[in-house]
């Protein structure tokens, strides 16, 4: 079950817009095909309750109504209304699953809480509402109230509930007492559904899923990217590997567009993958260590089951002081580049000079390397800026006149925009237009500014584009961030030249 929609959406700073919650409830379902998707909280705002009601009217007319899942609350008619209004068909009841939790913040006897929830379930049951429980605070309850939590599911396991889900809603179990306490579950109740809900404070949310699927619970929730409070929960990506390689089991997903919703995510949150991120990372199937390159040569020898094709992503081979020749090969023969041994050595050498300075080269500098290194034709420099000029005036969109050199010729246009860069790339689009060349998407740019926020520091900004069917990256070094962002796009349209 993702929960991105709703668990996902509590990370701080972060709001679906209705349409990004629609947009993103149709991939998960249809693309990624996750089994359920839990997609927001009952009675939070109208905004949500609008939203809910897009979901489930899409969900209807596509036959996955029974699959949407809105958490409420213990708080008699209110939360399956609310549900019921927004067109749901199913509650994720949040109870408590720790005594401490009953009697601290309801100030209420377990007996007193039990009675209120099975209330709730009748009257779900007369709506027509399918109900599965949260146990908020469940490992808690384990490790320090266990009976508490027996007496609770002794008093609801032969009611109206679908599903039992067992939160460990403030990280704190290790994969030892995951196991000990979800097998206690399946063991004293083995016609009951059990899930489990990891949260990640310890870093342990994956190692907890794993020995979660060995005790043989029958559910898993997780969100993409790990998004969630605090910490976050399990990621999504992170679970398909544990579940399908280490445990052997299968499920649903569909593997290839994991990648492809994470994106999507980290753009509709704002908050970036980290790159060494497993499976989504950028540089998780990159190769850096030139002895890595070279026995991935002679017999994918440092290979793993996590194939970057099952995900839809490719294997790159990093340039940098580390890489050495084989990894240098590895992307020219990407570009169809080749070079004599000399040759090979020199640009080897250049590029390690570069790394030494902690300057990040990628497959597409290579040309360039290669052109200033040896003097020749390759990745010769087709298009050129001649000069630029932006200004940028209070109450008045920026301007941006360009001239570009395009194989000798020399082509000029201005043009306005939402920024100044945004001004420059459109002016540079208006001479395309007028020579009809087609010209690349603009999918992501990010801007790295060194710590401490110097004003004289370089800053590097790097753009991803896509451009028939492939996506690259380019990136530019300045003390201007806007100079930064204009040099990676000339890289761009001299790569695209190609």
């Amino acid at each position: 079950m993702d929960t991105t929609l709703r668990d996902g959406e509590q990370t701080s700073g972060v709001s679906f817009s209705a349409h990004e919650k629609l947009s993103l409830a149709k991939i998960l379902l249809e693309n990624v095909r996750v089994d359920r998707l839990e997609v927001a909280s009952a009675k939070v705002s109208d905004g949500e309750f609008q939203s809910v009601k897009k979901i489930t009217a899409w969900a209807k007319e596509h036959g996955h109504l029974n699959q949407i899942e809105v958490l409420g609350f213990v708080d008699g008619k209110v939360s399956v209304d609310w549900i019921t209004g927004a067109g749901g068909r199913v509650i994720n009841l949040l109870a408590k699953g720790s005594q401490r939790h009953v009697e601290r913040q309801l100030r209420k006897t377990p007996e007193e809480h039990l009675s209120d929830i099975q209330a709730v379930i009748a009257y779900a049951a007369t709506q027509n509402v399918e109900v599965n429980i949260y146990l908020e605070d469940w490992s808690n309850g384990m490790v320090n109230s266990p009976d508490y939590v027996f007496f609770m599911v002794d008093g609801l396991k032969d009611s109206e509930i679908k599903r039992f889900m067992l939160p460990d809603t403030l990280g704190l179990l290790n994969p030892d007492q995951t196991y000990d306490f979800c097998h206690q579950m399946v063991t004293r109740y083995p016609r009951l559904w059990f899930d489990f809900h990891a949260h990640n404070d310890y870093d342990l949310a994956a190692a907890n899923v794993f020995s979660a699927v060995k005790a043989q619970v029958h559910g898993i929730h997780a969100t993409v990217n790990g998004m969630g409070e605090r910490a976050g929960n399990v990621p999504l990506s992170s679970v398909i590997g544990v579940i399908h390689d280490q445990l052997k089991q299968t499920t649903h997903i569909e593997e290839s567009y994991i990648n492809k919703v994470s994106r999507i995510v980290e753009t509709y949150s704002g908050v970036r993958i980290p790159a060494n991120k497993p499976v989504i990372g950028e540089f998780v199937f990159t190769q850096t260590a030139g002895i890595h390159a070279d026995g991935d040569s002679k017999d994918n020898l440092y290979y793993n089951d996590l194939l970057p094709e099952r995900f839809g992503r490719t294997r790159e081979y990093a340039l940098g002081k580390t890489s050495g020749k084989a990894n240098i090969q590895k992307n020219l023969q990407e570009l169809g580049i080749s070079l004599d041994q000399d040759d090979m050595k020199r640009v080897t050498n250049k590029i390690i000079e570069l790394g030494d300075k902690k300057e990040r080269v990628t497959k597409e500098d290579l040309p360039f390397i290669i052109s200033d290194v040896l003097g020749n034709d390759h990745g010769k420099h087709e298009i050129e800026v001649v000069n630029y000029s932006l200004s940028l005036t209070h109450g008045l969109k920026p301007v941006g006149t360009v001239r570009l050199n395009i194989k000798g010729e020399i082509y000029q246009e201005t043009s306005v925009g939402d920024g100044q860069y945004n001004a420059f790339v459109k002016a540079v689009w208006s001479i395309y237009k007028r020579l009809g060349k087609q010209h690349p998407t603009l999918i992501d740019y990010s801007v790295t500014i060194p710590p401490g926020g110097h004003t004289d520091a370089l800053v590097e900004t790097t753009i991803l584009w896509s451009f028939n069917g492939k996506e690259f990256k380019t990136r530019g070094l300045d003390a201007d961030q806007t100079e930064a962002a204009i040099q990676a796009t000339i890289k761009m349209l001299n790569i695209i030249e190609e």
